[in-house]
């Protein structure tokens, strides 16, 4: 690794940012405009049909965000005529060839000026429609990489992927690529197009027999998880961005590639404010259910370690693995972006903080009160003991009023839909959180911790571009920065 000024090395440099309206993209793009507006030109691809649509979508989910309020106050009016000569909008959709950009001119001058292509893009949601998640997930990964391949200045592809692709193991994980057709349970071999193939089918199949919407919904939803676990994966998410992995390993021929895989990211920790996020991600589904006082159990390990990351901490180790890896030939590593190696922390620890936040400091209501939080929850050790609960507390009232309204003429029916439809809710959402609440694997970070080391004794601004989590004192994090901003973002 060679390392110069990062803000030197991002000078005059052209960078297409596939996803600028997640969560990730927009701290990189962020940054950038920030403190180095001397870059040449961010193009940023949007999922629009056409200019004025993806133009919109930039103002509207992008800059419009309190997350570029400092870079207003740095550049002031400026910003604006910063953001006229730099930023390239891009309307197109990574899930089709050439990334959906109908503008051949457009197309042809991005092909010409490119050096770096980092894909953010991606459906995030453990269990969306399947057809949807691998349009994106997977074969968005293989479209960026081709579009990647024509440009004639490229130094560098950069995927974002997640580190759970690595499924529910235990010990330590290890920094390792995916080949094509690999699966986690060994049970077969993974075939990537006869899954197209199997998703085309499944559909024209509902539409021919007229199914609704709803239906279809339901049934890709239904057939991602069944795909999922079939080859050891536990969600449709983590399984398309593992295919996606594949595809990118499998036809990156002589394309340099870094692949970042981050944990479960959260709250900015520093820059350009701490506490900015969006979206309630992975943790922060118990953060809002706990908050507004929805939530009066865990079904958790609480020895498990918790691997959490910063946004603003990812996005620096994205833009360091850049200045690092750029004109390397045929480099292809992976960096587990985490904590649990260099400052792990516990699920004790976070159903400790939570407890102590929100009973200090009580989220206000739509009624202007303060919700009251349990603070002393009830704890399910395992799945098993969740289930025996459910079966014990609900179930027999269930059949009470299923019996009720056989007897007086449907009169119960409201609440036996109600009370049946909440549990069958809860047993969804802990089936799908439960490889996260019971993982007990570690992400090696090696290769992070030598890009580290390398950076720290060759850069001068790692100030500017912090990647070492060992500084991080999670109470102090929790408490003053992730969950004021969850209240105040997420809320």
């Amino acid at each position: 690794m060679e390392f110069g000024s990062i803000l030197q090395f991002l000078e005059n440099k052209t960078i297409l940012v596939t996803g600028v309206t997640g969560f990730l993209a927009k701290i990189f793009v962020e940054k950038i405009l920030r403190v180095q507006p001397n870059v040449k030109k961010l193009y940023l691809l949007l999922r629009a049909a056409d200019g004025t649509s993806a133009s919109l979508r930039f103002q509207n989910e992008v800059i419009g965000k309190d997350l570029f309020r400092v870079a207003k106050e740095k550049w002031g009016v400026n910003l604006n005529s910063i953001i006229a000569k730099k930023i390239g909008i891009v309307p197109g959709d990574v899930r089709y060839e050439d990334l959906g950009i109908k503008d051949s001119y457009l197309r042809e001058e991005m092909i010409n000026e490119l050096d770096i292509v980092l894909n953010f893009a991606a459906t995030t949601n453990f269990d969306e429609r399947y057809d949807i998640s691998f349009g994106t997930n997977t074969i968005g990964a293989k479209n960026v990489l081709c579009f990647a391949k024509n440009c004639i200045k490229l130094k560098l592809l950069v995927h974002i992927s997640t580190a759970y692709v690595c499924g529910d193991n235990s010990g330590l994980i290890s920094e390792n690529p995916y080949f094509l057709g690999q699966t986690l349970n060994g049970v077969s071999k993974l075939d990537i197009e006869e899954e197209k193939k199997l998703i085309d089918e499944k559909i024209n199949e509902l539409q021919a027999e007229g199914a609704p919407e709803t239906i279809i919904k339901r049934s890709m939803k239904d057939m991602g998880i069944e795909r999922a676990k079939t080859f050891g994966w536990p969600n449709t998410y983590v399984f398309t961005k593992a295919m996606g992995e594949m595809l990118v390993g499998h036809l990156k021929e002589n394309v340099p590639v870094v692949i970042i895989r981050p944990t479960m990211v959260t709250a900015t920790c520093k820059e350009p404010f701490p506490g900015w996020i969006e979206g309630a991600r992975t943790v922060d589904a118990l953060t809002l259910a706990y908050g507004k006082g929805k939530l009066t159990f865990f079904v958790v390990d609480l020895s498990a370690v918790v691997d959490v990351i910063p946004g603003d901490m990812v996005v620096n180790a994205i833009i360091v693995a850049m200045v690092a890896h750029a004109n390397q030939p045929c480099i292809d590593i992976i960096y587990h972006v985490g904590s649990s190696v260099r400052n792990p922390m516990r699920y004790s620890n976070f159903k400790d903080f939570l407890a102590r936040y929100f009973t200090t400091k009580p989220w206000i209501g739509k009624k202007g009160k303060p919700v009251k939080v349990v603070s002393k929850t009830t704890i399910f050790e395992s799945i098993a003991e969740f289930h025996r609960f459910i079966r014990i507390r609900y179930l027999p009232l269930l059949k009470v009023l299923k019996l009720a309204n056989t007897i007086f003429c449907q009169r119960f029916q409201g609440t036996y839909s109600n009370l049946n439809r909440r549990i069958k809710l809860v047993l969804r959402i802990v089936e799908l959180y439960q490889p996260y609440l019971f993982f007990h694997g570690i992400f090696d970070n090696s290769n992070l911790d030598k890009l580290r080391i390398a950076a720290e004794k060759n850069c001068v601004e790692m100030d500017i571009f912090f990647i070492d989590p060992k500084f991080i004192h999670w109470d102090d994090y929790f408490l003053k920065t992730h969950f004021p901003g969850v209240v105040e973002y997420v809320f």
